[in-house]
Order: C-alpha cells, then structure tokens, then sequence
C-alpha cells in the first residue's frame, strides 16, 4: 500500500492499495471518534461494493446508512443535492458523523458538495471506484454540481478526511470506463510527467496501478498545495477540460467526461502547433497516446457550437479565459486569451 500525504487546510492520507475496501471501517476509526456514517453510492456501485463497505463498517462498530443516485452524469444534478440533503437530515447526520462517497467521479462531487453544505460541513471519507476519480476528482477538495448553463457551476470547495482507494475496484470496470480515466493519466502526464506518459503510452489498459495511481495523486498534491482554491497553477489541471467540457454538455452527456478531454486534448495539442506554442512533434505524440488508448481526437460538433457553450464556462473573468496549452509532452503554460482570441486560436484545433 502507498500513502500519499496530503496537507492543505486540512491534512489527509490518500491510501492507494488492493483490498482496502474490506478494511475501510477500521480505517475510518482511526480518524473520527463518531460511530455513524452516510454512504452515497450510484445504483451500479451499490450492487457492487455497498455491501463490503457496509459490512467492514458495522465490524467497527458503525451504524450505516446508504444514499443510492442513478449511475451517470446526469444524476449531479440539483434536485439530488436538496434530495441528498434532506435524507441526511432524516437520518439526523451531526457534524461529528461521517459522510462516504463510494464510486466515481459524479458520486463524489454530489456527495462532496453536500457535505460541504449540510450543516456548513461535515466530514467526508472519499472511497474512488473508477480509475477518473481515484487519479484525479477524489483528491483537492473540489465538489461540485451541474447547473443547465453549463458544467459544474455551482459547488465548494471541501477537503476530505481521507481517501481509501482500493484499485481492485478497477476489475468490475467496463473497459470504456477504464479508458475515460486513462485520458486523465495523459492530461497529467502532459502538464508535467513525462515518465508517466510514456508508461501509458507503452502499456494502455495494463498499466501498473500502484505507480500510476500513486504518481497521478502526488502530482495534484503538489499543485494544488500551492494553489488550493484555483486561483493560478492548479488552473493546469483543466488541460483539455474547458474544450471538453463543452463538448460533454454539448452532447447532453452522451460523451462521457474521459472522452470529452480526450478531444479537448487533441483539440488543445493541434491548435497549439498551429499557432506555434508547441512543435508538431509534441502535437503528435500528444494525439497518437490518445489514439493508441481507443479515445477520440475529433470534435463532432462544429466551433460555433462548442464555443457557444464554452463562453458560459467558470473559468472565463470578464472577456478573458485562462487556457493550458502544451509545449512539450511534461511541460504546459498557462496563458491568457481574450474571448475572440480564443476563438481564432481553437478555429486551428477544430
């Protein structure tokens, strides 16, 4: 097992290893004296893992209570915040309990951002299912839902107590899914890991999960030490997400996340060369990892849908939008466009 040390305004570990799901209630004991905890799941993982959870919790000596959504983005949504709120008043959760999101990306922002909200905050124990979430949405403290102008709109910031990452939750993956957090693993391996992008690139899907996970987690602790709340550096961690993002809620979700910044990405990568940040080389190992992992490079939708979208997203201050653009595979900057520059840089992406 690995342990990645975490240190914000809150302090956690991040436990990377297989088999830890069993173990998750003697895990939680040591960092709450409470005995109550509040699972929210999707209704995939619940079939899957609740019941292992629930188990190792009640072995400790915990009472659980499980919260179920729909699998899928379209479950992040505001009438199951209120809903997930109201349920852990019902079940009368205080502030000394323990709220656990169990599964993916979308369980962990809902679940996140209410325990942001309820009762101005309770503890959070996040327990990643999927490769997406364990690599990247589980760790920083970032929660959030979707409002219908755009993604991920409205939300808090709100550190988690813990992360219990158990990778053999991995092997009931769809390939597919597996693939959508392969795209995040190139995203980091791009902004500033070199190393770790050829790894993906020489082995896909049967990469080694310990160093992948392990060095996908410490490269966000990092940068988000030095900027917490997305003022400056961590900004890098959107490589490929402004674009896709679009493209997700252009398509109503049919696009999932990992594909949607896989197109982001390649969109980013080829606009790039183009406008002469990076050399053609760099665009091309960027687009050729991509491909070699069965995501997409092409955006189905035109500009002026995609841009249309874009302008409504969080990242935009005033007329100006903050974009990560590659210069080299394990090195990207920051820099800033005006809305019309950006327009004309993404016209030599798509």
């Amino acid at each position: 097992m690995t342990t990645v040390k975490v240190s914000l305004s809150k302090s956690y570990d991040v436990l990377i290893g297989g088999g830890l799901l069993g173990n998750a209630g003697q895990l939680l004991a040591k960092i709450t004296p409470s005995r109550r905890a509040a699972v929210i799941t999707d209704d995939i993982v619940c079939g899957l893992y609740s019941q292992t959870l629930a188990s190792s919790l009640a072995a400790s000596g915990f009472e659980v209570s499980v919260f179920t959504v729909p699998n899928g983005e379209g479950s992040k949504n505001a009438a199951n915040f209120i809903a997930v709120l109201n349920w852990l008043a019902e079940n009368r959760i205080t502030r000394s309990d323990t709220v656990i999101a169990l599964g993916g990306g979308v369980v962990g922002d809902l679940a996140g951002f209410a325990a942001a909200s309820y009762l101005r905050g309770v503890r959070l124990v996040q327990i990643p299912t999927t490769l997406l979430a364990a690599v990247d949405s589980s760790v920083g403290g970032k929660t959030a839902i979707d409002l219908d102008a755009g993604k991920n709109l409205a939300g808090a910031f709100h550190q988690p107590s813990l992360v219990v990452c158990d990778y053999d939750t991995l092997d009931t993956l769809p390939v597919e899914v597996l693939r959508d957090g392969l795209s995040e693993v190139i995203k980091y391996g791009v902004i500033g890991d070199e190393k770790l992008f050829l790894h993906i690139e020489e082995k896909g899907t049967g990469f080694d999960r310990e160093y992948v996970i392990s060095e996908c987690v410490r490269m966000k602790r990092d940068i988000v030490s030095e900027d917490e709340f997305d003022t400056g550096l961590r900004r890098l961690l959107n490589f490929g997400h402004t674009v896709g993002h679009a493209i997700e809620q252009r398509s109503c979700f049919s696009i999932s996340h990992g594909k949607a910044v896989a197109i982001g990405m390649a969109v980013m990568a080829r606009a790039s060369k183009k406008a002469g940040y990076c050399s053609a080389d760099c665009a091309e190992k960027i687009i050729s990892a991509i491909k070699n992992t069965d995501l997409p490079t092409e955006c189905p939708y035109p500009l002026y849908e995609i841009f249309g979208v874009l302008c409504s997203d969080k990242k935009i201050s005033g007329d100006t939008i903050t974009a990560v653009v590659p210069e080299k595979v394990g090195k990207c900057v920051l820099i800033d466009f005006s809305l019309a520059d950006f327009n004309e840089f993404l016209r030599g992406g798509i």
